[in-house]
């Protein structure tokens, strides 16, 4: 067997191994063992099955009434009050089970006693919110918020550079985690061994010999096919603090739900990247998955990375042992930093971290303000497009009162369910006037939103209910400044690249893939 040859074989050995130990796969198998152990339990108690029925009647009835009674979003509450209706028992067991965890409790908890101690440090700046105030016509309502509920300001005096591909991303980030002098945070969802780890590890731990701070996080999910459990052993043989946010377990827990979806580096406190891109190849084109890989990512500099800096501290601490301390002030940017010449420092700058356990959707809302008050465009990417009510009807809305609203969506999917339930949204977006495009190239992993000229977001966070209801996210917010015409320049550069989707192609589309896509909606805001 020839080198070609070796080399199609291990590609196909590792696809086989993802689909095996992929987060699907497990998930599945963690629920069938679940179930089994109910099950078993069930027929134990056979003998006693008219009391245990009428008892779960009961349950059911209480648990039916307390969801439907909850402030929930009511596309979540159907999803639960289907499966209770249908499986009273199961469905109200597995309901109880879920939501009565205690690890998402505890995590809460920390991650609130923790925010509490960064509040000095994330207050709004009144000189910030006054100018916000006379650059928009709606006044800084939008800044006014996000700094009540989302304790997240909005800052001036930043500079911002965006990447319309993960390709071009990388060169940068290398070149910036090289001129670390202080600290490096990194924190990341998808983490794979390959040409981007394994260069961007060798600077970290060359920078960690020298004194550098080093401190890396990633998900959990990672341990099932991309790195062995024990990898953070070998980053801090390397000098390199690591942690693993909520590592896999076989058990099935409400927490295990929450991932932490965030693409965060930090440098220094004066320099941060966030975006889409996750430190594996396919996120720079130098593995192809599904076609050409299109990202998006965005770097600033200046007082603004404070608030990434601080998203970090949070979450790495609210994951550490009770009694450890954090110096914040260490980390903030410096006093003295000067943003490089040539850099755009207008408008104002807003990063912002979304968590699933404060019952305040912020990645939502956002998205929600910029869709309200369009009045020309709003052009989105996103790579799922799993709705609910609320985010459907903004955009049906946005589209009927005249403003023209593109989504680019993938053309090759990733995860084919989840292609199928945004395919089941097409026909009824298009009716209202949303016009749909597919990237024909390949793979779209980018989420990002423009509007009017004016706004743009560049983030983590998917049009999906794991995205806005389940995972840790975070996003940058750009007004009216330079970034928000170049994000928009990319979406026109890849608007030339797709396909447009029509009512004819949703026609067309075979019957049993349109069945599959509007059955798979009654588990919609659980995928």
């Amino acid at each position: 067997m020839n080198t070609k040859e070796n080399s199609a074989v291990i590609k196909k050995l590792r696809g086989l191994l993802r689909i095996i130990f992929g987060r699907t796969t497990l998930g599945a198998l963690f629920l069938l063992i679940q179930l089994a152990v109910l099950s078993g339990g069930f027929y134990w108690m056979s003998e006693y099955l008219i009391y245990v029925y009428g008892a779960s009647a009961v349950l059911s009835a209480v648990v039916l009434i307390y969801i439907i009674s909850d402030e929930e979003n009511s596309s979540i509450k159907l999803s639960w009050v289907v499966p209770i209706l249908v499986f009273p028992v199961f469905g109200t067991l597995f309901y109880l089970f879920l939501t009565l965890q205690p690890g998402s409790r505890f995590i809460n908890r920390r991650i609130q006693e923790v925010g509490r101690e960064l509040e000095p440090y994330l207050k709004q700046e009144p000189a910030a919110l006054a100018a916000y105030d006379v650059a928009t016509v709606s006044g800084g309502n939008l800044v006014r918020y996000m700094n009540r509920y989302g304790k997240f300001p909005a800052y001036q005096e930043t500079g911002a550079s965006y990447f319309p591909l993960g390709d071009d991303m990388y060169e940068t980030l290398l070149q910036e985690l090289s001129k670390a002098e202080r600290f490096i945070f990194m924190e990341y969802f998808i983490v794979e061994r390959g040409i981007m780890w394994n260069s961007i590890l060798e600077i970290l731990e060359e920078k960690a010999k020298a004194g550098v701070e080093v401190r890396f996080m990633y998900d959990g999910t990672c341990s099932i096919s991309l790195l062995p459990y024990s990898y953070p052993e070998t980053l801090r043989a390397k000098g390199i603090q690591c942690k693993v946010f909520s590592p896999m377990r076989p058990t099935l827990s409400s927490y295990q739900n929450n991932r932490d979806h965030r693409k965060i580096c930090v440098i220094d406190g004066h320099t941060a990247f966030t975006g889409g891109v996750n430190l594996a190849d396919e996120y720079i084109n130098r593995k192809e998955r599904f076609g050409h890989w299109k990202d998006t990512a965005v770097m600033i500099k200046g007082r603004a990375v404070t608030s990434f800096t601080l998203m970090f501290l949070q979450l790495w601490k609210a994951t550490s042992a009770r009694g450890v301390s954090e110096n914040f002030e260490n980390y903030l940017c410096p006093a003295d930093y000067r943003v490089p010449a040539g850099m755009d420092c207008g408008g104002f700058v807003m990063p912002y971290a979304d968590s699933p356990f404060d019952g305040e959707n912020i990645g939502e809302q956002v998205y929600l303000d910029i869709l309200g008050r369009s009045r020309q465009y709003v052009h989105i990417m996103t790579p799922y497009l799993i709705l609910d009510d609320i985010t459907l009807s903004a955009l049906k809305y946005a589209a009927k009162r005249g403003v023209e609203t593109i989504i680019i969506m993938p053309h090759i999917p990733d995860k084919i369910y989840a292609y199928l339930l945004a395919r089941s949204y097409y026909a009824e977006l298009l009716r209202a006037g949303v016009r749909i495009y597919e990237y024909t190239p390949g793979f779209v992993h980018a989420k990002m939103f423009t509007s009017d000229d004016e706004k743009a977001v560049v983030g983590t966070i998917n049009l999906d209910y794991r995205s806005l209801y389940l995972h840790f996210e975070c996003a940058a917010y750009f007004y009216k400044n330079t970034i928000v015409q170049e994000v928009e320049k990319d979406f026109q550069a890849t608007l030339l690249k797709c396909e447009e989707i029509t009512l004819d192609d949703c026609r067309r589309y075979p019957f049993l893939r349109r069945f599959a896509g509007k059955a798979l909606r009654i588990l919609a805001p659980l995928m």
